[in-house]
């Protein structure tokens, strides 16, 4: 028995350069994150990060990163989601001299600033489907809420 389709279409922002795919799914440019659903782009996003993008956005990167990290902790619901096991992500890639631990510190510490949640999903396919089920999630709570309020 297959999964169920998206009750929603998924927006992949048109910066994305990797997009995962969804069964509905639509390209448009986000105000931030890297995923949304259709219609609440101002309430929900998730930013995706390989290993290597996170350690650059944490280095070089790092105030561009923080002011997205600013614009996610705005929304109703924002989330990190690293295509990297924790251990994993503790081994740094060649190009960067940024020690790991202070690198998941700033990860840490960003997420409890911001209240913008870091999940390490293991890998891009564990990742994809962590992103799918985190926005089908949101949906789901939000459809509730509204639908009790009526």
């Amino acid at each position: 028995m297959g999964r169920k389709a998206e009750p929603f279409t998924v927006i992949v922002d048109s910066r994305e350069q990797k997009p995962y795919r969804f069964e509905r799914m639509a390209v448009a440019a986000l105000p931030t994150g890297d995923y949304s659903i259709q219609g609440l782009e101002a309430e929900v996003a998730i930013e995706r990060k390989s290993r290597e993008d996170a350690y650059a956005s944490l280095g070089s990167g790092r105030a561009r990163f923080e002011r997205e990290l600013v614009r996610l902790s705005r929304l109703k619901y924002a989330a990190i989601v690293v295509e990297s096991t924790l251990p994993g992500f503790l081994e740094p890639p060649p190009f960067t001299k940024m020690n790991p631990k202070a690198a998941v510190n700033s990860l840490i510490a960003w997420s409890v600033k911001y209240r913008v949640c870091v999940f390490f999903a293991g890998d891009r396919i564990h990742a994809q489907a962590l992103t799918r089920r985190l926005l089908e999630k949101y949906w789901k709570y939000r459809t509730e809420k509204a639908d009790a309020h009526r």
